[in-house]
């Protein structure tokens, strides 16, 4: 998949936070620590922002949210656990598709090197 300049930033700065902390901690530790990251080189996210879902017509607040919606054009799913699953895949497909955003990475931080942790999807 072609990789562009902006995910190659963010992801960046996902591996700095890996680096600084190692695996092990809770995904709430490394959601904060990302978005300082982030928030020190200067991109602009939200931190866990509404997921509504249309149905005919009406937005409904189902509690979906999001981890971290990044320039409102790539969604980050954040884990920490032993092994990503379906689910987790699932997760984040279903956040791009209810958003419109095409770009997303999930990320998990509970491996020795980060960047066997993140899969990029587009759709």
């Amino acid at each position: 998949m072609e990789k562009d300049p902006f995910t190659a930033q963010v992801i960046g700065c996902a591996i700095e936070v890996h680096r600084e902390l190692g695996p092990g901690l809770l995904e709430s530790t490394y959601e904060q620590c990302l978005a300082h990251e982030l928030d020190l080189n200067h991109i602009s996210f939200i931190l866990q922002p509404p997921m509504p879902v249309r149905d005919k017509g009406v937005l409904l607040d189902c509690g979906y949210r999001m981890d971290v919606l990044v320039e409102n054009r790539l969604i980050l799913e954040l884990k920490a656990v032993d092994e990503v699953k379906g689910i987790h895949e699932a997760q984040l497909l279903t956040y791009m598709k209810l958003s419109s955003i095409r770009t997303g990475l999930l990320i998990n931080f509970n491996v020795p090197r980060l960047s066997d942790g993140i899969r990029r999807f587009r759709i």
